[in-house]
C-alpha cells in the first residue's frame, strides 16, 4: 500500500491507474473514501463498499482544520495513523493520502466552497462554519483524486445532502455512494467521537438510538405527523435528562427543510450533547 502526501502525488496515482487500464482495453474505476482517521468498523464498511465496486481504492486521512469551530475538539480529534493505515489495507485500499495542512491549504488560502441554504441547516445550525469547511475540504479531494465514486456513511446523512448538491452544482462528475449505518450490538452508532464517552456517557449515549428506534417504529405503525414523531423521540430524552438535546428534526433529506408529514425518504435526526461530546443518528423512513 502507498502513502501519499502531495496533490500531485495522488493525482499521479489516479491518471496513473486510469491510463494503464484503458491500455489493457478496459476502464478503471477511482475510488475514494474520505475520513479524518480514527478509523473503526463504519470506516471499514466503506472501505470495503469501496473495493468491491470499484478497481482501485484511496482513503484520505486528514483531520481538517476548517470545518472544527474555535471551542470544538480539533486539537484533541483522536489520530491514530498507523492502526488506520493497516485497517484501510486490510479492507482493501491501495493508497492513503495523508496531507499536511499546508499541502490542502497554503499559505494565505482563499478560497472556500459553501453551499447556500444547506450547509445552515441541522448540524450547520449549531456549528455555524461546518458545512463550509466539509465542502471545501472534500471538492480538494475529489479535483486531487478525480474519483469516479466517494462514499460516505449515513451517519453523516446532512453532509451527503450538503455533498450532493456541491458535487452537482459543480458538475465534478463523482457519484456520492451513501452506506447504511454500522451501529455497536447495543444500537450506539459508530462515531470517532465515541471514545470521548466515559463509561457513565457511554449507557447515556444509547438514548439517541433509542428515540430514532420509538420514531421509527412509531412511522412503521403509520403515523406521518412530525410533531408526533418529534414528541415520541423528545419523550425518550427526557429518561436522560444528562443528555442535552441539540435538534429532533424530521425533514426532506434532499433539503434538509422540515416536513410535516413524512413521506417515503424522510430523513429522521437527532443530535445531542453527551457530556461534552456531540453525538448524530439519523434514519431514513420508509
Amino acid at each position: 500500500m502507498q502513502i501519499l502526501h502531495t496533490v500531485g502525488q495522488l493525482r499521479a496515482w489516479s491518471r496513473g491507474e486510469r491510463s494503464r487500464g484503458e491500455h489493457a482495453g478496459g476502464r478503471t474505476t477511482i475510488g475514494l473514501v474520505p475520513t479524518m482517521g480514527a478509523l473503526h468498523a463504519g470506516h471499514a464498511s466503506l472501505i470495503r463498499a469501496a473495493a468491491d465496486s470499484c478497481r482501485r481504492v484511496a482513503v484520505s486521512i486528514f483531520v481538517n482544520p476548517t470545518q472544527f469551530g474555535p471551542k470544538e475538539d480539533f486539537a484533541r480529534y483522536p489520530r491514530t495513523f498507523d492502526a488506520d493505515c493497516a485497517l484501510a489495507e486490510a479492507e482493501g485500499a491501495e493508497v492513503i493520502f495523508a496531507p499536511s495542512v499546508e499541502e490542502l491549504y497554503p499559505g494565505g488560502a482563499a478560497t472556500f466552497v459553501e453551499v447556500q441554504g444547506l450547509s445552515g441547516r441541522l448540524d450547520g445550525a449549531s456549528r455555524p462554519g461546518h458545512f463550509r469547511g466539509v465542502a471545501t475540504v472534500v471538492s480538494k479531494l475529489f479535483i486531487a483524486a478525480e474519483p469516479d465514486r466517494a462514499f460516505f456513511g449515513q451517519k453523516d446523512a446532512a453532509q451527503v445532502a450538503v455533498l450532493r448538491r456541491m458535487t452537482a452544482d459543480l458538475r465534478l462528475g463523482t457519484e456520492i455512494v451513501v452506506c447504511p449505518i454500522v451501529r455497536e450490538p447495543d444500537g450506539l452508532a459508530l462515531s470517532s467521537r465515541n471514545i470521548y464517552l466515559g463509561t457513565e456517557e457511554r449507557k447515556q449515549a444509547l438514548v439517541l438510538s433509542r428515540a430514532i428506534g420509538k420514531a421509527r417504529a412509531l412511522a412503521a405503525e403509520g403515523e406521518r405527523r412530525a410533531d408526533e414523531l418529534i414528541r415520541t423521540a423528545r419523550a425518550e430524552f427526557a429518561g436522560e435528562p444528562a443528555v442535552q438535546v441539540d435538534y429532533i428534526e424530521l425533514v426532506e433529506w434532499a433539503t434538509l427543510l422540515p416536513v410535516e408529514m413524512a413521506a417515503p425518504g424522510s430523513l429522521f435526526a437527532v443530535a445531542a450533547l453527551v457530556g461534552p461530546t456531540r453525538l448524530i443518528d439519523n434514519t431514513i423512513l420508509d
